[in-house]
């Protein structure tokens, strides 16, 4: 009687204690944050305008993550697997667009056809990220679809890798100008302030693609049978509904999207290199987990939140502490805004329930 008592007002115990951690190691960073905003607000040393163009870049940015965390967030809700590849897939599909936009650069297309060129290049990268995406699905994913434990999680970090290599083999290790059009580096003004035409463009492209993709997932039928299949895959197939044409045109809408977050992202830095999708792709699948894996809206407000914090955290919290060259620790601010929001939150801001729950 005495040791079940005894058992009984422990676990209130160590809810408390786990609880009282995770509210000290919220108010230690808490505090970390208002002393190195306060101080860079009071050093007083950029402008409103750099403040908007630190916002606008941060949200541009968040854009092309939240592309790319569509993809994760689709892919572990049909399949409940971790496609490690998809940052990868996106770099397949760059370096099509890259020679597609060397080419017209070469033959100066693309500054007098510049709509047209966009356009181009973006489809072409977006069909070959599908296409690979869809390639990966039926070599590497599909023979372990059944498979309990490991194996498809390790199953994808080989492709991750597959892809780099095979990259390198064909196109080389070093780093390639991305073809640059001259009316990309002009910039849009709105009254006293000024916005790159790239981040307009980048933006512009990354909300039209979310808001196609949420109306697709939303709004027609297979999007109705893709939701669910993520929430009961037997109850589905029992209802009629084709599971492999799912999975499928689940992988072809998120090679799609990490295609066309790919070019973006090269337009933004002008880069391209076969280790490219590996750090944007780490931080989608941050974004992901951020919104709530599984959850496409989250997906889309995990990765704008991500991108913001990267691209204005350095400057508003590290310079105000004192830390030299802060804009090179913008990794440390997302990543750190992940775990926190994690600790309160686990789930994600958006993160779904399992069917039992919901049930």
């Amino acid at each position: 009687m005495t040791k079940t008592m005894l058992q009984i007002s422990a676990a209130p115990v160590r809810l408390d204690f786990a609880w009282w951690v995770r509210v000290t190691i919220l108010a230690v960073a808490g505090t970390v944050i208002a002393i190195g905003v306060v101080g860079t607000l009071r050093a007083n040393h950029y402008t409103a305008a750099q403040w908007f163009d630190l916002f606008a870049f941060g949200l541009t940015l968040g854009g092309v993550y939240a592309l790319l965390a569509l993809g994760y967030s689709m892919v572990y809700g049909v399949l409940r697997l971790i496609n490690f590849a998809h940052g990868d897939i996106m770099m397949v599909g760059v370096f099509a667009a890259f020679f597609v936009a060397r080419y017209l650069q070469s033959h100066a297309l693309i500054d007098t056809y510049p709509a047209l060129s966009i356009i181009g290049i973006t489809a072409t990268g977006a069909a070959v990220s599908a296409l690979t995406a869809l390639g990966v699905e039926r070599i590497a994913y599909r023979p372990l679809r059944h498979v309990k434990g490991s194996a498809p999680l390790i199953t994808s970090i080989g492709m991750s890798f597959l892809l780099q290599q095979c990259c390198r083999g064909m196109f080389g290790s070093s780093v390639k100008a991305y073809p640059d059009a001259a009316w990309l580096q002009s910039k849009v003004t709105l009254g006293t302030l000024a916005i790159p035409a790239v981040e307009v463009l980048a933006l512009g492209a990354a909300v039209l693609t979310m808001l196609a993709l949420y109306l697709i997932i939303h709004g027609t039928r297979i999007g109705t049978a893709m939701r669910a299949t993520a929430e009961d895959p037997r109850a589905a197939m029992l209802m009629g509904i084709n599971i492999n044409r799912v999975v499928v045109f689940t992988f072809l809408l998120g090679g799609l999207s990490a295609g066309i977050g790919g070019v973006l992202y090269a337009l933004i830095y002008k880069q391209v290199y076969f280790m490219m999708g590996f750090l944007p792709g780490v931080k989608a699948f941050g974004a992901a987990v951020l919104g709530g894996i599984g959850s496409v809206p989250g997906a889309m407000i995990g990765g704008i939140i991500l991108g913001l914090a990267e691209n204005i955290g350095p400057t508003l919290v590290l310079e105000g502490l004192g830390i030299p060259a802060p804009y090179q620790l913008r990794d440390l601010i997302s990543f750190a805004l992940l775990i926190g929001i994690l600790i309160c939150r686990p789930q994600g801001l958006l993160g779904e329930r399992n069917a039992r729950q919901r049930a």
